[in-house]
């Protein structure tokens, strides 16, 4: 087995790899549950731990999986993972929880998720199939993050339900952006974050 660089493990999926800009995964979740910070920061924290425990737990199982069901053994320790999560959030933040609704449940069939437990955790021991689990779960956060950041802010006028843009700018006749908060513009905003992405990354590459 060949040495694992813990450092790209970590640092690959955030930018230069980053799942959803780069792999194009997830799309689906990243744009139903970006209207608000808070959702989308919770959404991004459950699909970190999911994405981790679940390469964990598969890469240490591995060798005593039969190959012929292993997507069935891998979806079971996947939805486990998620019903802990789902669990969890109900008893200690009910209100994200009801926001988020059915999204948490999806995370079982979210592509992130089993794709790295297919391209990683079937191959490599179980420390770095969760470092690689983590580090691709904050990448697909770090897009949830930065899209709900925008949304809110422009489309409500707060973060985390807190009032940002002053009154005296509503006095003045400012207004909040409605357009942003709708799914269309969540797709074009994605689109930018994409297109800003790779052109940094072609500037780099040609330096």
């Amino acid at each position: 087995m060949k040495d694992i660089n813990f450092k790209e493990v970590l640092l690959k999926p955030i930018f230069k790899g980053n799942p959803v800009t780069v792999l194009v995964l997830g799309i689906c979740s990243s744009l139903a549950v970006t209207v608000q910070l808070k959702g989308a920061f919770v959404m991004a924290l459950s699909v970190i731990v999911v994405t981790g425990l679940s390469s964990f737990v598969v890469s240490i199982i591995r060798n005593s999986i039969p190959n012929r069901i292993r997507i069935i053994v891998q979806l079971v320790v996947v939805a486990l993972m998620v019903i802990l999560v789902d669990q969890f959030l109900k008893a200690y933040s009910y209100s994200i929880s009801k926001t988020l609704s059915v999204y948490v449940g999806l995370i079982i069939t979210n592509c992130i998720v089993m794709g790295r437990i297919e391209a990683y955790a079937l191959g490599n021991k179980p420390i770095p199939s969760l470092l690689d689990g983590l580090a691709n779960g904050a990448g697909y956060g770090l897009i949830l993050i930065v899209l709900a950041f925008f949304r809110e802010l422009l489309g409500s006028g707060t973060l985390f339900g807190y009032r940002i843009i002053p009154q005296s700018f509503y006095d003045a006749g400012y207004m909040d952006n409605g357009l942003v908060i709708l799914p269309p513009m969540a797709l074009i905003l994605l689109g930018l974050i994409v297109w800003i992405q790779r052109s940094i990354q072609k500037d780099l590459q040609e330096k």
